[in-house]
């Protein structure tokens, strides 16, 4: 047995690929739009797991102009775990580029961040590192 990917509904491609791809590091694979199916997969993967892939999953809006498909809080799905070299580099990255960290990073291991589509992505330290400011003191945010 393989394991291949997870597939995940996103809203809004530029804005999720900003996210994976800016704001984690995931590298594009390779996109494929069905126009008969009326959508795009897109598959990502981490640098250090090129065979690991994130599917993400647009469905075009319909042409009546009716509202796009709504997945809620995207609490179902759980969340997606990547091994990061420096997590408080990470935070401080995607901070820079407007995300909230919902779970911070207080004790040098575990943090948790939320994509545009309200994916939890859990980012745990490569080993241990000594917890510090301003990360220690800070409070969870929202849900995660």
């Amino acid at each position: 047995m393989k394991y291949l990917h997870s597939m995940i509904r996103i809203r809004d491609i530029d804005a999720s690929l900003r996210f994976f791809c800016e704001g984690l590091g995931l590298v594009l694979k390779r996109r494929n739009d069905y126009p008969e199916g009326k959508y795009t997969l897109i598959f990502l993967a981490a640098p250090g797991t090129p065979d690991a892939e994130v599917e993400l999953t647009y469905n075009w809006p319909p042409e009546d102009g009716s509202p796009s498909e709504d997945y809620g809080s995207a609490r179902n799905f759980g969340h997606l775990a990547f091994r990061v070299a420096n997590i408080y580099d990470m935070c401080a990255h995607l901070q820079t580029m407007g995300y909230t960290i919902n779970r911070p990073p207080r004790d040098g291991h575990m943090a948790f961040v939320r994509s545009p589509d309200l994916i939890s992505i859990e980012l745990l330290q490569d080993g241990h590192l000594p917890p510090q400011e301003p990360w220690r003191s800070m409070p969870n945010t929202g849900q995660w």
